[in-house]
C-alpha cells in the first residue's frame, strides 16, 4: 500500500509540473557542444591602424598556431573610429585557457606582442556561442561585412529566441543577405545576439535593406521580434588581407 501511494504520489506531481519553454537558442545543441567563439575589439590609437595591422599581419602565424582565427576586420562604419574586430575559435573553455598559457610561454609572440601593445588604447572582449540552428557560412567570394548586435528584453532565448530565428531565416529565405552567423552572448551584456552578414558590397547590402524594408514578408517577421527588442546597432567591416572570411 505505501509503495501505490508513494507511486501515485509521484505521478500527481508531475502532472503539476508547468510545461517546459523550448527554445531554437537555448536547449540541446549548445550544452553538448562545448565550441565557442571570442569576440574581440581593440581600439587603437589614432595614426595607429595601419602599423598595427602591417605588424600583425608579418606575425599572424605565431597566434594561429595556437588556435582558429575565423575573421579579422577594420571597422569602416558605426562608432568610434580606429577599430579593429576579430573572431577567434575555441574547442571549450580548458582549450582557450591552454591557448593563452601557450601564448604566455611563446618567446616569438611575446616580441611581437610587447611593443605593440602601446599602439592600442583599449580592448574588449566577448564569449558567445554560435546558436543550434546556424553553421558559419563561407561567402563566395570577397565581399564586406556587417555585425548587427540586438539587445533584447530579459528573459533569454526561452522567451525571444523564435521570434528572432524567422526574423533573421526572413531575410535569408528571401534573399536579401548572406548570413555568415548568429551568435548568442554567454559572457559580456547578457541577452544579446550578434548577426554577421556577408553583401558584395556597401552599396548591395544597401540595396538589399531598401528591399527588404519593403517586402511584406520581412516586415511582419521583423515586427514580431521587435516587441522583445531593446536596443540594436551595427557596423560595417573591411575584411583584413590575412582574415580568413573575406
Amino acid at each position: 500500500m505505501l509503495a501505490l501511494r508513494n507511486g501515485l504520489n509521484r505521478a500527481l506531481a508531475l502532472r503539476t509540473l508547468p510545461p517546459q519553454i523550448r527554445s531554437s537558442f537555448a536547449t540541446g545543441p549548445r550544452q553538448s557542444d562545448g565550441t565557442l567563439y571570442e569576440f574581440r575589439t581593440y581600439f587603437l590609437k589614432p595614426s595607429k591602424m595601419n602599423e598595427f595591422l602591417e605588424n600583425f599581419k608579418k606575425n599572424v602565424h605565431l597566434r594561429t598556431a595556437h588556435s582558429e582565427l575565423v575573421g579579422y576586420w577594420s571597422i569602416e562604419f558605426g562608432g568610434r573610429m580606429n577599430r579593429v574586430f576579430h573572431i577567434w575559435k575555441y574547442d571549450n573553455f580548458a582549450h582557450r585557457t591552454a591557448v593563452h598559457e601557450a601564448l604566455a610561454k611563446d618567446k616569438e609572440w611575446e616580441q611581437f606582442l610587447i611593443p605593440n601593445l602601446a599602439l592600442i588604447d583599449k580592448q574588449e572582449s566577448e564569449i558567445t556561442y554560435l546558436v543550434p540552428w546556424c553553421k558559419i557560412g563561407k561567402p563566395p567570394k570577397e565581399g564586406v561585412y556587417e555585425l548587427a548586435t540586438f539587445q533584447m528584453k530579459p528573459g533569454g532565448p526561452a522567451l525571444w529566441g523564435d521570434a528572432f530565428k524567422r526574423a533573421v531565416n526572413a531575410h535569408v529565405d528571401l534573399g536579401y543577405s548572406k548570413l555568415v552567423g548568429v551568435f548568442h552572448t554567454e559572457y559580456g551584456a547578457l541577452n544579446r545576439v550578434h548577426v554577421l552578414w556577408w553583401n558584395e558590397s556597401a552599396d548591395s547590402r544597401a540595396a538589399g535593406r531598401h528591399l527588404s524594408h519593403e517586402d511584406p514578408r520581412v516586415v511582419a517577421a521583423v515586427r514580431e521580434s521587435v516587441n522583445y527588442l531593446e536596443t540594436q546597432q551595427n557596423m560595417l567591416l573591411i575584411p583584413t588581407s590575412f582574415s580568413p572570411l573575406k
